[in-house]
């Protein structure tokens, strides 16, 4: 059978299989693209709607471009021809923006510094040695010698890149490796990764919701979870934030029968507490939603030997998606999407994020492969991490800092207004403590807060340092 017949009769046995339910899509049809030289250009002269790939580029543009403006047609001229003496610059916006310079010469910004050392309790800033409470490294593994040894094993082997997607010749055997153990640590059938995180959300969402799909994401969701929802052909509706109820109201007031996909971060990464999982899952199961968790910051914090928050309700079995990166506890760069075996098939041969851009590259991908190892035989790494979490948070709170809501190692000390969360920053800095400030949109407006996060790698004296040094600035700024 020639390969063309073989991707047509594909396409046709799932055209007539075809479903309302949300993880059983039309064909993805890629289009094949036939090209012409016009005056030295390269440009698309037609396009054959052929194979199982689905939409074609030309296809895609035109109706994300109608998606947001339903009244745009194709070539359709201006009412008005513009007067050209009074055209806009494109880059006229980057011209008038002069916060960052502004923010800059008031000795407030807080943005881009660069470090000088590794991730470790104690980093090099300026020449200056701070103590570093403003990492993703919950377990501290950046440098754990296994994990660099990994790595260094690896460049020599494979190099440092793949040079090409994982589509085509960016796939190694350390790629596939990996996937088998990311889907046996999150309980799934099988798990697709991603260059970064952020194209893992992107990737996935905008492959499985479809036109008249309906996804569902908390008011504080990751910026990807939003992007990946805008990017697809669906409808996206925010609820409250870790509101069964809310999610409940706008399910019911939505619905118009087709795909459902509800998304929440299992911990969420600006507040630090944990999505109501059990009672989301309800929700979903009551009005026939699907429910995709990003664990970001979950895995290797949450349930036993750090397997994640849907391990720790023990509901990974009814969760249908679960997302993670590896630039957090994973010591490492990248993401993946874990789930049912045909739906993560669908995404590794429809994700454009994922067909359209370079695959991982090997060191990242062995540091990966050995923290797993890690967590495997040193269960005592996150056990170390919940000790120093329960120190410092109760240490905060007897103090008397606002933490919010917080339940694991990201520590929210909320100030309120932006100006006094700067300034905040800036005394904790003047210290010798690396902390985040964060401010609306990252938070709603007039919760700014300074935001802490624990390792593993902390020792107890470095926890007393910051806290002594908490107290010192809370008390002259008010805050305590």
């Amino acid at each position: 059978m020639k390969i063309r017949e073989f991707f047509n009769r594909t396409a046709l046995k799932e055209r007539e299989g075809e479903s309302k339910t949300f993880f059983q899509k039309n064909p993805f049809r890629l289009s094949r693209w036939s090209w012409r030289q016009d005056k030295g250009n390269r440009s698309a002269s037609a396009v054959e709607q052929r194979g199982f790939w689905g939409r074609g580029l030309l296809k895609w543009r035109s109706g994300l471009q109608q998606q947001e403006n339903p009244e745009v047609e194709e070539e359709k001229k201006p009412a008005v021809q513009p007067d050209s003496d009074n055209n806009r610059d494109i880059f006229e916006k980057c011209r008038n923006f002069t916060r960052a310079d502004e923010t800059r010469k008031s000795g407030f910004y807080p943005y881009f510094s660069p470090i000088q050392s590794s991730q470790e309790p104690v980093i090099t800033l300026g020449g200056k040695k701070m103590l570093m409470l403003g990492s993703n490294s919950y377990l501290g593994l950046t440098t754990h010698p296994r994990v660099k040894e990994a790595a260094r094993k690896a460049l020599e082997q494979y190099g440092s890149s793949c040079a090409g997607s994982r589509f085509l010749n960016g796939t190694l055997e350390i790629h596939e490796k990996l996937e088998k153990r990311l889907a046996a640590f999150t309980e799934k059938e099988d798990a697709i990764v991603f260059t970064t995180g952020f194209q893992a959300n992107l990737g996935t969402l905008s492959t499985l919701v479809a036109k008249d799909d309906l996804v569902f994401i908390d008011k504080t969701d990751h910026a990807s979870i939003i992007d990946g929802a805008r990017l697809s052909f669906g409808r996206m509706i925010r609820f409250n934030h870790n509101n069964p109820e809310d999610l409940e109201r706008v399910i019911v007031a939505n619905d118009n029968g087709n795909g459902k996909l509800v998304v929440v971060d299992g911990v969420f990464s600006m507040d630090g507490d944990v999505a109501d999982l059990p009672n989301l899952l309800e929700v979903c199961e009551r009005h026939g939603a699907n429910l995709m968790v990003d664990d970001a910051h979950g895995l290797g914090v949450m349930g036993p030997n750090g397997k994640g928050t849907c391990s720790h309700f023990g509901v990974s079995d009814r969760v249908d998606l679960i997302m993670g990166t590896f630039s957090k506890s994973f010591a490492s760069i990248g993401g993946f999407v874990a789930g049912d075996r045909v739906v993560i098939d669908y995404i590794r041969h429809h994700a454009r994020s994922l067909i359209f851009s370079a695959s991982l590259p090997p060191a990242q991908v062995a540091s990966v492969l050995a923290v797993l190892d890690l967590l495997d035989e040193e269960p005592e790494l996150v056990k170390r991490l919940w000790r120093n979490t329960r120190y410092l948070h109760e240490g905060l709170d007897d103090l008397g800092f606002n933490t919010g809501d917080s339940e694991t190692p990201i520590i929210p000390v909320i100030v309120g207004n932006d100006l006094l969360c700067f300034k905040t920053w800036l005394a904790l800095r003047r210290e010798g403590i690396f902390v985040n400030p964060i401010i609306a949109p990252a938070v709603l407006t007039g919760q700014a807060l300074v935001r802490v996060s624990i390792m593993a790698s902390h020792e107890r004296h470095h926890l007393d340092q910051a806290l002594g040094i908490f107290e010192k600035v809370g008390k002259k700024l008010g805050l305590i």
